[in-house]
């Protein structure tokens, strides 16, 4: 059955804006696939329907996400018939795409609240869609049946339109930004993005750095600001192994839950945002944590205004940060952070 609820799938789709699509027989290599795109930043991936005993690889790559990657949401392509869609929905598919639309999987993706993108080519069969409960309907092949032009001139008369084209989406800043301007609420990309290429030369940080790309082209066509907010501020205790003391009295008092680390303590809890508490007493390195949405463009813009930066880091696919060389007026070091996971 589904990990995730069906708000949860369709508000992923929504907020990354893209949905790696991929189908490969080989188990193996299919896990290297979902781990280099989860990398990446992706938070919902397709794996399609098209090989003998498909079902079988993805019933088991549904548990390795659900074991090593549990963010990861998995969901099914190419299913045209309702008795497929309860196969895979049986085998843990959190959500169902086809290239046609099919009442039955409809009904069957509805019985359990699992959503459905089905494969539509006109304005027609886009009402159909709505009226069978379809809330993110594919247009698919997006460039045959018109490509950018095709979206706006759908949502012109009917606006509250949600549309995921698949099939001639490159994975360039010119198409993506294209597709995204024009009104998509995400997009599907298959080969274009994880090219036969990448998979022969198994190059996953390729592939990693594709994905990353492509999101970040999403944040910019979208016109999602470079600098999105208050990650975190850093605090410490006024002596040395003290730190934990502090924090806990954050956890007891507001109910937040403790991450502990190796020199600090995050509490977080249900909003927005966290806090940071150290374990010692270092007063020079309380901090404001900035969440930048491109790490790259936050650096030139304020080098531009005279800043200059170091304490660089990076664990590629999870995070790249860097502390603001001085402090600001009161003394506090900034840092900037970009995490694909968040800020979308």
């Amino acid at each position: 059955m589904a990990q995730f609820s069906r708000m949860k799938v369709l508000n992923a789709i929504y907020d990354t804006g893209v949905v790696p699509v991929f189908y490969h027989g080989d188990l193996e290599v299919a896990k290297e696939i979902v781990r280099a795109c989860a990398a990446g930043g992706a938070k919902v991936v397709e794996f399609t329907n098209r090989g003998d005993f498909a079902y079988q690889v993805f019933a088991e790559l549904v548990k390795f996400c659900q074991a090593e990657l549990p963010g990861v949401i998995m969901g099914v392509g190419s299913v045209c018939d309702g008795p497929t869609a309860a196969l895979y929905i049986a085998n843990g598919a959190n959500f169902i795409v086809g290239p046609v639309l099919n009442p039955d999987v409809a009904r069957t993706c509805n019985l359990r609240k699992i959503p459905y993108s089905p494969g539509c080519g006109s304005a027609t069969e886009i009402q159909q869609a709505h009226e069978l409960g379809v809330e993110i309907v594919k247009v698919f092949p997006g460039k045959e049946v018109g490509g950018p032009g095709f979206v706006k001139n759908m949502l012109g008369p009917c606006p509250w339109t949600s549309i995921m084209p698949t099939g001639g989406v490159d994975a360039t800043q010119e198409s993506i930004s294209a597709w995204i301007k024009a009104g998509v609420a995400a997009v599907g990309m298959g080969s274009g993005l994880i090219t036969r290429e990448i998979v022969a030369n198994r190059d996953w940080e390729g592939l990693r750095v594709q994905v990353e790309n492509c999101l970040l082209w999403v944040k910019q066509a979208r016109g999602v600001p470079i600098f999105l907010g208050v990650e975190h501020p850093g605090i410490y205790p006024t002596e040395d192994g003290k730190g934990e003391e502090l924090a806990q009295w954050y956890a007891d008092t507001f109910g937040f839950k403790l991450a502990v680390g190796n020199s600090s303590i995050f509490l977080s809890g249900p909003g927005a945002g966290r806090l940071e508490v150290a374990k010692n007493a270092l007063y020079d390195k309380a901090h404001v944590c900035v969440l930048v949405s491109d790490f790259e463009a936050a650096l030139a813009d304020l080098r531009a205004k005279g800043f200059d930066f170091e304490e660089f880091g990076e664990k590629p696919g999870v995070l790249k940060a860097a502390y603001l060389k001085g402090t600001d007026p009161a003394g506090h070091r900034v840092h900037l952070l970009w995490n694909p996971s968040v800020g979308s």
